[in-house]
């Protein structure tokens, strides 16, 4: 009897498969992404965020995300939304381990978000277009067409500003993102929006009627969001990372290579620029790809470069007596096979030639996209005084092979307790500073000029 009844328990366990089984263990969410050896994050599109440049995904948030699943050695894969409704639906549905998305922390968003430690602090900004009142304050409105993004942190804080102004009204946009609203004012399609500090200080220099009125809110900070219902394992990994990047100046880095150039906004100079892009380039552009191919650049960094040097006047002529379009001297010209200087195409071939070589004498270790600014600045002020710029960022315990340490110090080659112990003396560093730092400008504002159509729903590995 006892026999059967063992058959009869053994045949129970074969048949159900529940008896002295255990249930399996729930993964934690950083279990879950070593196991399966996959990080999926998902962002939106934006210039202070994420988008595609000729090299590939760029932004702020792309470079961290990517760097943290370097960190955790696994395969990244984005979810790029086309809104903020989509980044919310990503984190709620569990489709997406956490959101890169430039988010703020309000108290709202604490509800249902975790935040990682900031990776930089915005404020919110009313914007309108020069040439009309400007507001002083939101009863000064009046009633204007004021459009916003659904569902981001500017609608949290209208609702907090109609307590004390409660005629206060807006419309709130599913279909245009930040930078299309930015548009709209500078064509006078509507009258106000509001924009984040850090997308503002990148967009205003392709909208250059648009001003900001005042701020409406305090410094608010901006990091990962994670799901308040996921565990903590995968969110507690980002938190150290946020600190060891802090610590480390690598977060510096990483911010330099997007907001570094840009200086303060110059009305004129920005116009002109828009201006010639539409007169001036339009001659040229076949011109500067083809030499782009060539040589192995991106055709709007040589174009910028070329603004740059001249104006993209191929007439133009300096009083050291370098002259056209890409501003070569007597001996450059030669040296490149260039013997008509004033000539567009032989200049262009014959300076991105130059800067071809330039790049190419390099040290390996300094990496992109330092290295075209490292190159620019050689064909500003030599190889030669580059080199000895390098050697006193490593005297003063900078990093010698990294632009945010270097254009630090390439201004202490005018002064002489510095340049009288280097090999090539005196030069004005401080000007090819600035030189590298106008070209990164107009670069950025010719990429988006001529950039690939935009991102929708779509995932990224």
């Amino acid at each position: 009897m006892r026999t059967l009844l063992k058959v009869f328990l053994f045949c129970m366990i074969v048949l159900t498969g529940v008896l002295y089984i255990q249930p399996a263990k729930e993964l934690t969410q950083l279990e879950d992404v070593l196991q399966n050896n996959r990080l999926v994050v998902v962002t939106r599109t934006a210039a202070s965020i994420y988008y595609e440049d000729p090299s590939g995904p760029a932004g702020v948030e792309f470079d961290l995300v990517k760097m943290f699943a370097e960190r955790l050695h696994v395969e990244l894969k984005f979810i790029v939304a086309s809104d903020l409704e989509q980044v919310f639906s990503a984190l709620a549905q569990g489709k997406a381990h956490f959101a890169a998305a430039g988010l703020s922390r309000t108290q709202d968003r604490t509800k249902l978000l975790r935040f990682t430690p900031p990776y930089q602090h915005i404020v919110q900004q009313l914007i309108y277009r020069q040439g009309t009142p400007r507001p002083k304050d939101i009863g000064d409105l009046n009633g204007g067409n004021l459009v916003v993004v659904a569902g981001s942190s500017h609608i949290e804080r209208l609702h907090e500003l109609r307590r004390q102004y409660p005629d206060l009204s807006w419309e709130e946009s599913q279909k245009l993102n930040n930078d299309e609203l930015l548009q709209k004012v500078e064509t006078k399609q509507i009258d106000y929006t509001v924009a984040d500090s850090n997308e503002l200080r990148i967009s205003r220099r392709f909208y250059p009627h648009i001003r900001v009125a005042f701020e409406i809110s305090e410094k608010q900070p901006v990091g990962w969001a994670f799901s308040v219902k996921a565990d903590d394992s995968l969110y507690q990994e980002a938190v150290n990372f946020f600190i060891d990047i802090y610590n480390s100046g690598v977060l510096e880095q990483i911010l330099e290579r997007y907001y570094g150039h840009i200086g303060e906004f110059d009305y004129v100079e920005t116009t002109s620029f828009m201006a010639h892009i539409k007169k001036r380039l339009p001659k040229y552009r076949e011109l500067f790809q083809i030499a782009a191919k060539r040589h192995r650049f991106d055709w709007r960094l040589l174009a910028a470069m070329a603004y740059q040097e001249s104006h993209w006047n191929p007439r133009a002529i300096s009083p050291t007596g370098v002259r056209g379009i890409m501003m070569l001297t007597r001996i450059t010209a030669k040296q490149m096979g260039v013997k008509n200087r004033i000539d567009p195409a032989q200049s262009i071939r014959g300076g991105s030639h130059y800067l071809r070589q330039l790049k190419d004498r390099l040290p390996r270790k300094i990496r992109e996209p330092d290295r075209n600014w490292f190159a620019l600045a050689a064909y500003n002020i030599g190889y030669g005084h580059l080199m000895d710029a390098r050697k006193i960022t490593r005297q003063t315990g900078g990093n010698p092979d990294i632009w945010m340490d270097l254009k630090k110090k390439l201004p202490l080659l005018r002064d002489q307790k510095w340049y009288k112990n280097t090999v090539y003396g005196f030069a004005r560093g401080d000007e090819a500073v600035q030189y590298v730092e106008n070209i990164r400008s107009y670069y950025q504002m010719l990429l988006k000029e001529f950039a690939d159509p935009g991102l929708e729903m779509t995932e990224k590995s």
